[in-house]
């Protein structure tokens, strides 16, 4: 299980593609000023800012093998590596598919359920404690088996609430995108160009939501606080269940929402920095669950850590302070600091430090509402170290 080899290199298209975004809306605000005066810049900006968009949301689709990390066959590692489950003095569960077992069956219904239905359904906590109950009996039971269905049917949960809250978050932006009337600038009628702004549109959102469905997450849901939520709680699940690298790695790769978040609904940002927040926390120590060497786990794990940096943290320096208050305290704050700093500094590479570093430098002088995170002392840190290593060439 591991990346490409030439994974180093594969992080360029997104780590240009959020400096491209920073610098195209920190140009907008100077030209929305000037369309404000001249109403025939309106037009202009309108035709830029679909253009942008579109572009943006076909760029994964022109670089499928360097933005999303590729494993082994899971089937070939389950049939080459079969499970030993341990004994138990009180009873033996034979081996089995957890797949294809009852009781994940069930669990698997539950969470799908959970995505469907409304908060405010007093059928929700009902769908919810059960879940729960499953989820952590399993766990308690100490079998392999067991453990294993938590593993599966959590992982796929995750993964189609993932996708479920990237194709809401697209369905919001697409409504307030074309949220304009019509009208005349100059004898232009705007209606028939709003039609094929959204044509436009639609289309390029179609390609994102494809993959969605492909990985059975689909357009529904509900709304995309919720799934975040939803998200937290199903991420917190798997670190209680011991499999925690499972929602890390997806999270890592969620360039795409990222991305989406950084010019989402406050509330919204809220409650993806809150599950950023825990994914960087328990990225930290994480260790792989592969047949891979221990070198190259080692080089996996600082891969899936160098993109979790590079896709979310443009989010934790533009939507940290929240609607009313901080989305975080000020403990929380600072824990967070130090594990990245921590994750910064183990990625030894000058170049690779640079590159988030200078992510970081961009996003943080940009956002005049926010100082944190503060992560001055690493890039001084790592300036000192690009000179001594320039001295030493």
């Amino acid at each position: 299980m591991g990346f490409r080899e030439g994974s180093p290199t594969s992080i360029s298209p997104l780590l240009l593609r959020n400096i491209l975004t920073s610098i195209f809306l920190y140009a907008d605000d100077s030209f929305l000023c000037l369309a404000k005066k001249y109403k025939s810049l309106e037009l202009l900006r309108h035709l830029l800012i679909t253009s942008f968009l579109f572009f943006l949301r076909l760029l994964p689709s022109l670089f499928p093998s360097r933005l999303i990390p590729h494993h082994r066959d899971e089937k070939e590692t389950q049939s080459s590596h079969p499970l030993n489950y341990p004994q138990n003095d009180a009873a033996h569960v034979p081996p089995t598919c957890s797949g294809d077992s009852s009781i994940a069956r069930a669990l698997s219904q539950l969470l799908s359920i959970a995505n469907d239905i409304p908060v405010s359904s007093r059928k929700y906590e009902v769908v919810r404690s059960l879940a729960d109950r499953i989820i952590d009996e399993n766990n308690r039971e100490g079998f392999g088996a067991l453990r294993d269905v938590n593993r599966t049917v959590l992982s796929a949960a995750f993964g189609r609430t993932l996708a479920q809250l990237e194709a809401a978050v697209l369905n919001e932006r697409a409504g307030e995108e074309s949220g304009g009337g019509g009208g005349r600038i100059g004898g232009f009628e705007f209606g028939r160009l709003n039609r094929v702004v959204k044509a436009v549109r639609s289309f390029g959102a179609g390609k994102v939501r494809e993959g969605a469905n492909r990985s059975g997450g689909g357009s529904g849901g509900g709304s995309a606080e919720k799934l975040a939520a939803e998200l937290l709680w199903l991420a917190q699940k798997l670190a209680g269940c011991g499999f925690v690298e499972e929602a890390v790695r997806k999270w890592a790769a969620a360039s795409n929402l990222a991305w989406l978040a950084v010019s989402g609904e406050p509330r919204l940002q809220g409650s993806l920095v809150k599950l950023s927040a825990f994914m960087f926390k328990q990225a930290k120590d994480m260790k792989l669950d592969n047949e891979a060497d221990e070198e190259e786990e080692k080089q996996e794990v600082k891969q899936i850590k160098m993109q979790m940096l590079l896709s979310w943290l443009p989010l934790l320096c533009r939507a940290s302070n929240g609607t009313d208050a901080p989305v975080l305290s000020i403990g929380e704050r600072a824990e967070l600091e130090r594990v990245l700093e921590e994750t910064i500094e183990k990625l030894e590479e000058e170049e690779q430090q640079e590159k988030v570093l200078t992510l970081w430098l961009h996003h943080f002088t940009y956002c005049p509402s926010s100082d944190w995170p503060n992560l001055h002392a690493s890039y001084a840190r790592w300036c000192d170290a690009s000179r001594k290593l320039l001295l030493h060439q």
